[in-house]
């Protein structure tokens, strides 16, 4: 079981259930609420993640992306290299749980109809795409970009849809400040690598911003999470208890500075997850914020409001 922590990376998974907790928590009181279709949309878009870290990893070796000296074999174990599991291993858990989601894909799609499969579509291309030849967005530029779609409308949109089995305009941009918050821990880990991903041809947006750049562009995606909110309160499209997220701006305060300068030579005493830095900022950033838009959109769902 431990293992399969590990090489799942279930550490992440917390990212997606916020998403589907946003979507979740904005279905509640509407018309055509079912819960059963609910619970099985989280169930369905936590194993979607769960198998885009397994085919990330997959794909990253077998391009030779990942190696013993790369960032992903150094924070964590790698499931290839380390020997957790074999390639073959591997590919009968992506196997497995896409099949699982496919399932799931099957009951929503006969209750809710077409759109429910031209989401899990969207969704599953774009994972694939991500790191997977030819496309490879990563490599290209487009993987920021991919994570907003994804763990934005894709994923909120997607979820609540399941649940209500409609989608208005309100939802999609409620879905985008959240969305904005993954793609800063991803900028985040991608400032970290990009003395290990230029070499290697990986273009991701810091590579091309350069790092100085991409730090400031982190920022703004942080301040611009606080922007959106407001914006969404103020149109209508998320209760004002949603802005109990303003709670986390001390937080913010305090990775501001870490931003605007480089990562230090070396990791400080017990640092977990070096050679990650900016990762690690804008996850615990992340981490908080989310929470504290959770639990402002829940007081709404309690209240009524």
């Amino acid at each position: 079981m431990t293992r399969w922590i590990v090489v799942s990376r279930a550490a992440v998974l917390p990212m997606t259930l916020t998403a589907g907790l946003v979507a979740a928590l904005l279905a509640i009181g509407e018309p055509g609420l079912d819960w059963r279709w609910l619970l099985l949309a989280l169930a369905g878009i936590t194993l979607a993640h769960l198998a885009n870290n397994l085919m990330n990893d997959l794909y990253d070796t077998s391009s030779g992306s990942d190696s013993a000296a790369y960032p992903r074999a150094l924070y964590a174990p790698h499931p290839i290299l380390s020997g957790l599991v074999t390639r073959r291993g591997l590919l009968t858990a992506i196997a497995l749980v896409n099949a699982a989601d496919l399932a799931i894909l099957v009951v929503l799609a006969l209750v809710r109809g077409w759109p429910v499969v031209a989401f899990a579509l969207a969704g599953f291309v774009l994972s694939v795409a991500y790191t997977a030849p030819p496309l490879r967005l990563k490599a290209r530029g487009f993987g920021e970009p991919d994570v907003l779609v994804v763990w934005g409308p894709l994923m909120v949109g997607g979820t609540y849809y399941a649940a209500v089995g409609a989608l208005p305009w309100q939802v999609l941009l409620a879905s985008v400040p959240y969305g904005l918050l993954c793609v800063a821990v991803l900028m985040g880990k991608h400032i970290d690598k990009i003395d290990f991903d230029a070499p290697l041809g990986v273009r991701t947006l810091p590579v091309l911003l350069g790092g100085p750049r991409a730090r400031v562009a982190t920022l703004g995606l942080m301040v611009a999470f606080y922007v959106l909110v407001a914006v969404s309160v103020g149109l209508g499209a998320m209760p004002w208890p949603a802005l109990l997220c303003l709670a986390g701006l001390p937080r913010l305060v305090k990775v501001w500075p870490y931003y605007r300068r480089p990562a230090p030579a070396k990791p400080p005493k017990d640092f977990p997850v070096w050679p990650l830095w900016y990762a690690a900022l804008a996850w615990v950033y992340t981490r908080q914020a989310g929470a504290l838009l959770v639990a402002g959109l829940a007081v709404a769902a309690v209240a009524g409001i």
